[in-house]
């Protein structure tokens, strides 16, 4: 997938961009708060049809303006995506000028993959945001998980609910309870047979992709954990409903799913340093990046197109050595076309020398040149 040009008028503190992109390695450079980071997001909201930092669309208009438009034109004019965005008014987002009748229906078609800081809360947050990790990876590939995904989350929320509610009632609900339960289980059993699927798969690029940036020396470990591993989870909805009740939440289901990281036979989170736990999540991500554009002879799902890869400020707590092979990585061929945020273009001009084709913009105040 290559993103040909972008046109944005009022997102955050662009007022107005009209930018063409070389098919390779695009890099922004400028102070911090200066803009660089939401040229990146509006391209990741071309994608996912939503901010990457925030669920209010009108956040993402410029103070005092009233709207924003962002455009993009992909694989050499074949396609052209808009959003627009206006306060108070439900965002309108197009391909090729025509609404889309869902925009769950966009999801998957403009493969992304984004690395910023905000990734080291696949550490140091709970178990939500590493099963959002599978989830956006997985959703971009198979239409039917996000819809399972979708539907066991409503049914999960009424659950909930219901077991609030009656928490304290002599005579709960069971028979409704139970029928939400037999609703749940199909759903689940599907959501958690692709995640197994995907780690099965996902784990060796994850595994290679850490080696080619740290070494041997290191033996990074990451593994699924699931409920349904070792249950029927129809049988330990009626096993534990009574708890359930007491506690006024379900607690067993795919939404308990986890991934477990270590290092060697550790926690990550308690022996990792700064820069091995940043290579890790890295690894992750660039993995991701390598899943979603498949292959002819390693069993993925293909996509058709190698994802666009946005990297913001990556660099940081990183030695030199393994900066340099994460950009020597980056720039092969397994790899699309990528963009890149730094603060130094001194720093930038050295990782990127043997690379005479990367386009270099400077951001001030919003402003790209």
């Amino acid at each position: 997938m290559i993103l040909q040009s972008l046109n944005i008028l009022n997102y955050r503190n662009i007022r107005e961009a009209s930018l063409e992109f070389g098919d390779k390695l695009n890099c922004f450079v400028g102070l911090n708060g200066q803009g660089k980071t939401n040229v990146l997001d509006a391209i990741y909201l071309l994608s996912f049809a939503k901010s990457a930092f925030t669920s209010q669309d009108s956040l993402n208009i410029t103070h005092g303006e009233e709207m924003a438009m962002v455009q993009g034109v992909y694989n050499g004019g074949m396609m052209t995506i808009s959003c627009g965005l206006r306060r108070g008014v439900k965002k309108q987002f197009r391909k090729d000028k025509k609404d889309y009748p869902r925009l769950i229906d966009h999801i998957g078609l403009i493969p992304l993959v984004m690395i910023s800081p905000a990734d080291q809360d696949l550490i140091e947050d709970g178990s939500d945001e590493r099963r959002r990790f599978i989830d956006v990876v997985i959703s971009q590939l198979d239409r039917k998980y996000l819809d399972c995904l979708t539907t066991y989350n409503a049914l999960l929320k009424q659950r909930n609910a219901l077991l609030k509610q009656y928490s304290e009632s002599p005579e709960p609900p069971h028979d409704l309870l139970e029928v939400l339960e037999w609703q749940m289980v199909e759903p689940a059993q599907y959501i958690f047979n692709a995640r197994t699927e995907f780690f099965e798969r996902f784990k060796p690029h994850f595994e290679a992709v850490y080696k080619r940036i740290a070494g041997e020396e290191e033996i990074p470990v990451l593994r699924y954990v699931s409920q349904l591993q070792d249950r029927d989870l129809r049988e330990a909805y009626v096993r534990t409903r009574q708890r359930d009740l007491i506690l006024g939440w379900t607690s067993q289901g795919i939404h308990k799913d986890d991934l477990e990281m270590k290092l060697g036979e550790f926690p990550l989170k308690q022996v990792g340093s700064q820069g091995q736990q940043r290579t890790f999540v890295l690894a992750m991500k660039l993995a991701q990046a390598l899943y979603l554009g498949g292959g002819t002879d390693n069993g993925l799902p293909v996509t058709g197109q190698k994802p666009i890869l946005l990297l913001d400020d990556i660099f940081d707590r990183l030695d030199s050595q393994r900066v340099e092979r994460i950009v020597e990585m980056v720039q092969g061929e397994e790899f699309g076309q990528i963009f890149i945020t730094d603060t130094d273009r001194q720093h930038l001009t050295e990782i990127l020398k043997p690379n005479e084709k990367a386009k270099i913009f400077h951001v001030e105040n919003g402003q790209i040149a």
